[in-house]
């Protein structure tokens, strides 16, 4: 008996294991706790069952299992088996089934079939194959229940990242590109290239059953930091040493840009550009993966659950605090059973991959349950005290005049205002806040200023380029006595992470209120935000109490309308040439140019630009 081929049955297996994605692998990719297909091709006397037997050997680095191929699928789930099915076998040409544990390690393997014949043993390597988790699997901890959200949150290679403010929320399109040619090679690549593995390849072999050991080791790949991440961050100065960040609309450039180039990180990321790319590499995985924005998120640097933020008595915002609130900031969640915490806290877990504090040593954060930080459980691993502050944190707003504080006003609501994902199978948001924290009845809520003056600042609505920014200054006297006011109004622009730069608007006095015209923000449109303040003095007393409010200006956006879609109504067809227009309108009074960029993950190789 002679081997004369081996047929991975790359077609049937692919779909079997909804892996049909990575068809250009040149390895098999299946997914762990489930079976998949080879056929043999026996050249001259056939495969007898009384006489031969045959023995898979898998490796996985230096790990391997042998085992024998028997005529039973009656072996535990939890341990590898090889079999042939006694019904419709063969003997010229068998197949083997191979089945690996849920909690089998993901990585690539090797595997070799052993054939033993009358006293003589012959080796036939088959090459290798790719085990991803599986989140169709009941036994597997990364097993979601419902379809829609395996579509969604394993399947889908396009989506939705949130940002700009809570209440002007700008939705930027992401293609995660998981299936793009060469994102698989390097979301292995980025396990193997792990201090993890490069300390000892052996453990991290047998840890990367566990996929809180695997969130972890790819939260800290994702960044820099620590090692050859994939991302170098930058949030000040200019990009000139690589693409600046709002430039960035997919993660498959990143991936294999890193790859290619030996691992260099890549310039440059931020929070968005972070979490979008792990999604993508835990979606790789099999590890069921969404990206979260947290709105007026909280970095608090001393864990008091305190925000403090100073303004000058013109309402100038002042540099002065270590903590900050961030307009936005985007993380991700990954789908995992904790059994090293107890059910309680199986669901979603948040995997933070912008660096901003170590955890253990390095910069990397969670998987921290969500339940964990709604019920405060900061004694359940991992940086629970840390989330549960992005999310909860006390605003306290002082202004100081002559180097001390003549107002304080208190603001419990501000932080974590909205956590937001993208809905399933829909363009939109779907708002999470309520899995994080208790939403506070309008009772409940406090807002502490001055008791004898009121002030409040407010929108009219979603400023928008090249029109005014219209807002309303709303005062209440709670006292029986007539007050002369002198109003300070000042408008700073700030990045989404930090703290705002000079003035670029500003009024002062007892005056008619008027608007914002474009001409006086016009350098500040585009990512930055601005920060609005209004102080009002008491000129009897030399009372202060200030109000705020960021927000973003939106800018005009671009519709796709595919033509026979519009025309027809009809489904587009595969393989078929199809026109969209696009459409851009220019809310401003001078000439715009520009570059349209195309890219679609499946559909175009690269970008293609216009002009």
């Amino acid at each position: 008996m002679k081997m004369q081929n081996v047929n991975l049955e790359k077609s049937e297996n692919l779909k079997r294991h909804r892996t049909q994605g990575f068809s250009s692998s040149k390895a098999l990719v299946v997914r762990r706790g489930a079976p998949f297909r080879v056929s043999l091709q026996l050249k001259g006397q056939a495969f007898n069952p009384k006489t031969d037997s045959l023995r898979i050997k898998v490796t996985l680095g230096r790990l391997y299992m042998i085992m024998p191929v028997t005529f039973s699928k009656n072996i535990p789930s939890s341990q590898w088996k090889a079999y042939m099915d006694p019904e419709g076998l063969n003997l010229q040409n068998p197949s083997i089934f191979i089945s690996s544990p849920a909690s089998a390690s993901v990585g690539c393997y090797g595997f070799q079939l052993c054939v033993f014949t009358q006293g003589s043993q012959k080796t036939c390597a088959f090459g290798k194959f790719i085990l991803l988790c599986n989140p169709w699997c009941h036994e597997d901890v990364v097993y979601i229940p419902f379809e829609d959200q395996r579509e969604e949150y394993i399947q889908n290679d396009s989506g939705l990242l949130f940002m700009g403010t809570a209440m002007n929320i700008v939705s930027r399109p992401w293609s995660f590109d998981q299936f793009e040619p060469g994102v698989l090679q390097a979301c292995l690549d980025l396990l193997q290239v792990s201090p993890q593995h490069q300390k000892n390849g052996r453990l991290d072999y047998l840890n990367r059953s566990n996929p809180v050991y695997i969130s972890r080791v790819v939260s800290a790949m994702i960044n820099s930091e620590d090692d050859c991440g994939v991302l170098k961050g930058k949030w000040v100065g200019d990009f000139k040493q690589g693409v600046n960040p709002s430039l960035w609309t997919g993660s498959g450039d990143i991936l294999t840009q890193w790859a290619a180039s030996g691992f260099s990180p890549v310039q440059f990321g931020q929070c968005w550009v972070f979490a979008a790319v792990m999604c993508t590499v835990m979606r790789v995985l099999g590890i069921p993966c969404r990206v979260v924005t947290n709105f007026n998120s909280a970095h608090d640097t001393n864990a008091n659950l305190v925000i403090e933020e100073y303004y000058s008595e013109t309402g100038q915002k002042l540099n002065l605090s270590k903590d900050t609130i961030w307009n936005f900031h985007v993380w991700v969640e990954c789908w995992m059973a904790r059994r090293d915490l107890g059910s309680g806290m199986d669901g979603w877990q948040v995997l933070d991959p912008t660096p901003q504090e170590r955890s253990e040593g390095v910069f990397c954060c969670g998987p921290a349950p969500v339940k964990a930080i709604k019920d405060r459980r900061i004694d359940l691993f991992y940086d629970i005290p840390f989330v549960y502050a992005e999310v909860n944190a006390d605003v306290h707003s002082l202004v100081v005049s002559e180097g001390r504080v003549v107002s304080i006003s208190k603001d419990t609501e501000r932080v974590g205002s909205l956590i937001c994902t993208k809905a399933i199978g829909f363009p939109r948001h779907q708002n999470i806040t309520g899995d994080y924290k208790c939403i506070k009845s309008m009772s409940q809520k406090q807002k502490c200023s001055s008791k004898g003056v009121l002030v409040f600042l407010t929108l009219d609505n979603a400023p928008v380029a090249g029109g005014p920014v219209h807002f309303t200054v709303k005062v209440i006297n709670k006292q029986k006595v007539a007050k002369k006011m002198r109003l300070h109004l000042n408008a700073q622009a700030k990045k989404y992470n930090n703290s705002p730069s000079d003035t670029f608007w500003e009024t002062h006095g007892v005056l008619q209120l008027t608007v914002v015209v474009y001409i006086s923000y016009e350098r500040v449109v585009g990512d930055d935000l601005i920060n609005l303040a209004v102080v009002l003095e008491d000129m009897a007393s030399q009372e202060r109490v200030l109000a705020s409010e960021e927000f973003n200006i939106t800018s005009s956006q671009l519709t796709i309308q595919v033509l026979e879609k519009i025309i027809a109504d009809k489904d587009l067809i595969v393989n078929k040439e199809q026109s969209a227009t696009v459409t851009f309108t220019n809310q401003f009074s001078q000439p715009v140019s520009g570059v349209l960029t195309v890219a679609g993950a499946g559909l175009t190789q690269g970008k293609v630009h216009f002009r």
